[in-house]
């Protein structure tokens, strides 16, 4: 070595620190490789994370008996370092990104996606739907999870957003100790197939004016409705869409669903809203902007069945009410979500889940932070702590459904990320 000249020695030090990289990225690509029951393959992903990999578990339809099949179901990991935390994306869904959810950007943390079972790429060759259980989809999660935390040393955080921040509240209530912390985002908590809390929030969202000039614009939409179907039927024929309800059926659900997506996504300003007197065409725009139709259509619904399933026998939905519409529509039953349940499947819903769910947040959850839209419809039926001084809920003033911990007031941020560092014990640089 003493006989080196100094540019050899650099080259000699380069050639070390170039190794000592590739046995790391070889080291964790073996650990991941050794695990049981998973495939890996190395993928480009989201660049801003050291290495990513998308991952194949093999997991039992039923947990309880293995013996009536397995699935494989699709995980992403975003690996920085072994040393740092991990936050595992829990979806209620598909998975819709590769990208860095909003925490694990703010503690710089790895990630953890994993795909609910029964949605897209993660669907069984025979769909058995009674296997489409919050107890099932929280025991595939914690397969996952425990894999990993035999690599992954550091402390574990659960999120989800809508439907995955539901399913990250039943995860922890299966499996408690599976992370330290939960921080589930504008995340129902519904009691009933059809929630009325819902409807009590449409009549009291706002001020009476909002609420009065969605009405009129729905109101406006009704009194124009032939002319309304017409675009509509034109609109389908150029997108291939079919409604099983029919176009007639469609645009009146479009109608009734508006107020809910009005509220729930403030994707629209209340200056956007046409007046009454506005022509069918400037109505008809609005509507289909704010209120999609892909929501009633055939193709749309069969790829969202497995959230319909779910959301009609276990975790609860809504309804429309139609009385104050009844002078242009009136249906003989209630009007519920039972069309979108797949051909020859009772959606008979049976409340225990969520009533023993609801007991557990109330009285043993912990190290749970819930943030909220105050305008969001599904805000209706927020988790509701009942005194558990245990875990925090954050609420964002006239907030919608796409309500995030940026989204907050700087005061209230500053709160939120000083409950996240006494829980995690870190300091977060936001």
């Amino acid at each position: 070595m003493k006989n080196l000249r100094p540019k050899h020695l650099i080259v000699l030090i380069l050639i070390c620190i170039i190794t000592a990289c590739q046995t790391k990225t070889a080291d964790l690509y073996t650990q991941l490789s050794e695990l049981p029951n998973v495939s890996i393959k190395k993928i480009e992903g989201d660049t801003t994370f050291a290495e990513y990999y998308e991952m194949w578990f093999t997991q039992p339809i039923d947990h309880e008996k293995p013996e009536l099949g397995r699935f494989k179901q699709r995980v992403l990991l975003g690996h920085h370092d072994l040393s740092k935390p991990m936050v595992v994306e829990i979806q209620g869904y598909n998975i819709w990104t590769e990208k860095a959810g909003e925490l694990s950007k703010l503690i710089d943390a790895n990630q953890l996606t994993i795909e609910h079972r029964y949605f897209k790429n993660s669907r069984p060759d025979s769909l058995q739907w009674d296997k489409l259980t919050i107890k099932q989809a929280a025991a595939d999660q914690h397969a996952v999870i425990q894999a990993l935390k035999s690599i992954y040393k550091n402390k574990w955080i659960s999120t989800g957003i809508s439907k995955g921040g539901q399913t990250t509240i039943y995860h922890r209530y299966f499996y408690p100790d599976d992370v330290d912390i939960s921080v589930p985002y504008v995340a129902p908590m519904n009691y009933n197939r059809e929630d009325k809390r819902i409807h009590k929030h449409l009549a009291t969202v706002g001020n009476a004016e909002s609420r009065k000039k969605v009405k009129d614009f729905q109101i406006a939409c009704f009194e124009k409705k032939s002319k309304l179907m017409s675009l509509l039927e034109k609109l389908a024929t150029e997108k291939n869409w079919e409604f099983s309800m029919g176009i007639e059926g469609a645009l009146d659900l479009n109608i009734l669903e508006y107020s809910f997506a009005f509220w729930q996504w403030g994707n629209t300003s209340l200056s956007d809203i046409p007046s009454p007197d506005s022509s069918a065409e400037e109505l008809f725009k609005h509507l289909a902007k704010t209120s999609p139709f892909t929501f009633f259509e055939a193709k749309d619904i069969t790829t969202q069945q497995p959230f319909f399933y779910q959301a009609l026998t276990e975790i609860g939905m809504y309804s429309y009410e139609v009385a104050p519409f009844s002078k242009y529509i009136s249906y003989e039953k209630k009007l519920t979500f039972d069309f979108t349940l797949p051909k020859g499947v009772k959606g008979d819903f049976n409340s225990s889940s969520m009533q023993a769910v609801n007991k557990w947040l109330q009285n043993d959850a912990e190290k749970m932070l819930f943030i909220y839209g105050e305008y969001d419809t599904w805000s209706a039926t927020q988790v509701d702590l009942n005194g558990n001084n245990k875990c925090e809920k954050f609420i964002n003033p006239a907030g919608a459904h796409r309500t995030r911990i940026h989204s907050f007031p700087p005061k209230m941020q500053e709160e939120i990320i000083a409950s996240l560092e006494n829980w995690l014990g870190i300091d977060i640089k936001n």
